[in-house]
């Protein structure tokens, strides 16, 4: 594909994406809001992230995207191994074991971060920092959230 004088790369993305690149663009821009919220958080709360450096910064935006997504990726395992089952137990545990293993990740996803980065990134406050790294990403999920709902609107 070829672009002529005076169009950019962007204006010749008039064909229906293939699944990889919807798959490349959600993760790209999930991991770019992930950027922008980290450092904001890091900007405007430095008692509570704290971040070395932009590249790090980057670097931490793309480890947190994928514990995420592995993340979500377990508690949608966990889900359909109850929803396959019958009773109103099961449809309990469902709900109590997706929120055992996305308020365990939590936890993972923070020990992840220290043995990554060390001292380059501190999550800090309460709860050694578990409560600033749920707020962080609550709010990454929120602004992804927003996003797709705004994209949604525009067709």
């Amino acid at each position: 594909m070829t672009t002529t004088a005076g169009t950019s790369l962007w204006d010749t993305l008039d064909h229906t994406p293939s699944p990889k690149q919807r798959a490349f663009l959600r993760y790209f821009t999930a991991t770019l809001v992930d950027l922008v919220v980290l450092g904001l958080c890091a900007q405007f709360a430095p008692d509570y992230v704290a971040v070395d450096s932009f590249t790090i910064m980057l670097l931490a935006a793309v480890l947190l995207q994928v514990l995420l997504k592995i993340a979500l990726v377990v508690e949608h395992k966990v889900a359909a191994f109850f929803n396959a089952r019958p009773g109103g137990f099961n449809k309990f545990m469902r709900f109590f074991a997706a929120w055992v293993v996305l308020f365990v990740s939590k936890f993972v996803i923070l020990e992840t971060v220290v043995l990554t980065f060390g001292d380059r990134v501190i999550f800090g406050g309460p709860l050694h920092g578990v409560v600033s790294l749920i707020a962080v990403v609550t709010v990454m999920l929120v602004v992804e959230a927003a996003l797709v709902k705004f994209y949604r609107s525009m067709s």
